[in-house]
């Protein structure tokens, strides 16, 4: 799992015909202390999530298990929308 930030949608107007009525957002990974990491991952949406919003994504076969995803072509899926992150030394 990795701690991510929104940065920007995807639209493709042709697509794998299982990925029709999805919503594919841009992610941008963070550290813990909420700064940006370098690239950015295509997730697909399960949540709602929103610009600048803080998610949860999965990938890989966890990404196919999530709510929605059987049988879909996805790699990275956003499983949740972070309201806090709390690091204990």
């Amino acid at each position: 799992m990795i701690i991510g930030r929104i940065i920007g949608n995807v639209v493709a107007t042709r697509k794998d015909p299982r990925l029709e009525g999805t919503k594919l957002l841009l992610v941008r990974p963070l550290t813990l202390t909420g700064e940006d990491e370098s690239g950015y991952v295509v997730a697909l949406d399960t949540v709602g999530a929103g610009f600048r919003e803080k998610v949860l994504v999965v990938s890989g076969s966890s990404a196919r298990l999530a709510e929605g995803m059987k049988d879909r072509p996805v790699d990275a899926a956003i499983v949740g929308i972070i309201d806090t992150v709390e690091v204990t030394d």
